[in-house]
């Protein structure tokens, strides 16, 4: 990452609109969730972003508890079969990932881009 430029907007916006992180105009991803190899209008770099399971574990807690808590709200007040909760809880846990899935990946990115993250090394 030696091109890092510290950019004038806030890489995070860019981010949530899945845009680069140094110029925040170009676009990160070239499919659902595959990033471009660089960007189009700054020529950045793409190779350093590797998000790993971030985005993952951060969407299972987020839908987790959001979902959790309302069938957890929805069981004590009303009591409904078990195959409502079911039709309620499984497409709306699927709709949430699907939709956290994308910002959340672009987010990591751009915080590793902002801290200037990097495999960690040992110096000898």
């Amino acid at each position: 990452m030696a091109d890092h430029v510290h950019p004038t907007h806030s890489p995070y916006s860019a981010a949530l609109k899945g845009r680069c992180p140094r110029c925040g105009e170009g676009r990160l991803f070239k499919g659902f969730l595959s990033v471009r190899p660089r960007c189009e209008v700054c020529d950045l770099d793409f190779a350093f972003a590797d998000s790993g399971d971030g985005p993952a574990i951060f969407i299972m807690f987020i839908v987790g508890f959001v979902v959790c808590g309302l069938a957890l709200w929805t069981e004590f007040n009303y009591e409904p079969p078990m195959w409502l909760h079911m039709a309620l809880w499984l497409p709306l846990t699927a709709i949430l990932c699907l939709a956290l899935a994308r910002p959340m990946k672009s987010m990591m990115i751009a915080a590793q881009y902002h801290n200037r993250a990097e495999e960690g090394r040992l110096e000898r």
